[in-house]
């Protein structure tokens, strides 16, 4: 395939999402950046220092998440990686989440990566009946996802949902030879991370840079990892392992029923 590679990113303009729209413009694909902040986006293209369409946009409603592949289509012509990667993580203990918090983590971390992958299903499948190209899509989960700390409720349950549909997208695209996988970090140094912990309770040592989370959704794209082909991979920090072994220890699981 001698035409440029295009991938779709959600959450572009900040954290994990500019890291990875920067990390994939290097490797020479064209992107098209969604998120809510117009300005953001436009500061990410200018990292990468690439034209880019601009996709400013609310996907928390299936027409705007549908509306942003159908543009990203329409302008390229193509789409070779979806990236779900923009997320909604606001701390709240159960008897404090109330059903807006619900109904909009969800929303954007779980409704949202379905209904782009409804919409670029049939593109993915076009394109390998025409080229015998496979698509992938990438959805970043969470370790919260495997463990969830106290106050990620909402958010732990939605990105289960996100992780699953990896598995999901891996059985049914198996026919179109399209790849799915979720990343599972632990902690990453964004501005979601602080929103929630301050360094006396997540020090800086113990955060992943959001550049690394950004390599694996690259190597994940390019092939180097298939053989976790529909798996939630869980990316953990050594300094972050340890304080992760100590948390379990403080925290030990419920016995079995």
């Amino acid at each position: 395939m001698n035409s440029p590679r295009i991938a779709l990113i959600t959450g572009a303009g900040s954290g994990i999402g500019r890291a990875i729209a920067q990390a994939f413009s290097r490797a020479g694909y064209c992107l098209a950046m969604v998120g809510r902040r117009e300005r953001e986006l436009r500061e990410t293209a200018a990292l990468t220092g690439l034209p880019a369409l601009i996709l400013a946009s609310d996907i928390s409603t299936a027409l705007s998440a549908r509306q942003a592949v159908r543009d990203c289509v329409k302008h390229f012509g193509r789409l070779d990686v979806l990236i779900n990667n923009a997320g909604l993580g606001k701390l709240a203990a159960i008897p404090e989440t109330s059903d807006a918090l619900l109904e909009e983590t969800y929303r954007i971390n779980a409704f949202a990566p379905a209904w782009m992958t409804l919409e670029a299903w049939p593109v993915f499948a076009r394109q390998y009946a025409e080229t015998s190209v496979g698509g992938c899509i990438i959805n970043v989960s969470s370790m919260a996802s495997i463990d969830p700390f106290p106050g990620f409720f909402a958010y732990a349950g939605s990105k289960v949902a996100a992780s699953i549909m990896a598995a999901s997208i891996a059985k049914e695209g198996a026919a179109i030879n399209l790849r799915a996988f979720a990343l599972a970090p632990g902690a990453v140094e964004t501005d979601m991370l602080r929103a929630a912990f301050d360094e006396s309770m997540i020090s800086r040592d113990q955060a992943l840079a959001p550049a690394h989370i950004a390599t694996i959704a690259l190597a994940c794209a390019r092939g180097e990892h298939d053989a976790l082909n529909g798996k939630n991979i869980p990316i953990l920090p050594e300094a972050f392992k340890e304080w992760y072994k100590q948390y379990q220890r403080d925290n030990p699981p419920l016995p079995a029923m």
